[in-house]
């Protein structure tokens, strides 16, 4: 079971092309509602302070847990938070990454804290989308999207490799204060393999705006 959690910010509907199916969580996060719907999607849980909602005609259908303004959690956090305790550890968070600069860097370390955690996460809004990557390795197939960047968290990321790409790396090192060598990569085939022996990346899956 998967959890698909809608919250605020610009998408692109265009190039979202990941879908809650059968026996998927739908939960929009506040103004996340606004994004569910022109993705003609229809969450059956609304959660969050509800100050920037736009649409208020919510079905008597869906379940609604409204919190106040002064909260200590974002309402992405809190929505999160529900799936989680739903037993749920595979997250797909459409959303939140263009917008209020405070909000994106709070989601890329919620990202950074699920993935740590052993949960499955990725957040995609259409002009990017964004994993976390700890110690491990993955493919990551190729889309609509040009570009593939690593963003070192860690002060040094060591054991770097990535193969299937334009700029191929082997046993690199990537340092959080210079992060330039693992930015604007592309796929040269069908995936590309990313492994890391010690640290933390994001990858960023990312296009130019039209």
């Amino acid at each position: 079971m998967r959890a698909y959690i809608y919250v605020g910010g610009a998408i692109d509907p265009a190039y979202i092309t990941e879908h809650p199916t059968g026996d998927d969580l739908v939960i929009a996060a506040d103004s996340g509602w606004d994004n569910a719907c022109r993705l003609g999607e229809h969450p059956t849980v609304l959660m969050g302070d509800f100050d920037s909602i736009r649409d208020k005609k919510i079905p008597e259908s869906v379940e609604v847990y409204q919190v106040p303004a002064e909260k200590d959690m974002t309402d992405t956090q809190l929505a999160v938070d529900y799936a989680l305790q739903k037993g749920i550890r595979d997250l797909v968070i459409i959303g939140g990454l263009a917008g209020r600069l405070d909000h994106t860097l709070s989601n890329l370390t919620i990202l950074r804290h699920l993935t740590q955690s052993g949960v499955h996460a990725v957040f995609h809004d259409g002009f990017n989308r964004v994993r976390f990557l700890q110690s491990n390795s993955t493919l990551i197939g190729r889309s609509a999207y040009t570009y593939l960047s690593l963003i070192p968290v860690d002060e040094v990321v060591k054991g770097v490799e990535i193969a299937g790409v334009k700029y191929p790396l082997k046993n690199a090192k990537l340092r959080r204060a210079a992060p330039s060598l693992g930015v604007s990569n592309e796929l040269t085939g069908n995936c590309a393999f990313i492994s890391v022996r010690k640290g933390g990346v994001y990858i960023v899956e990312s296009r130019d705006p039209k």
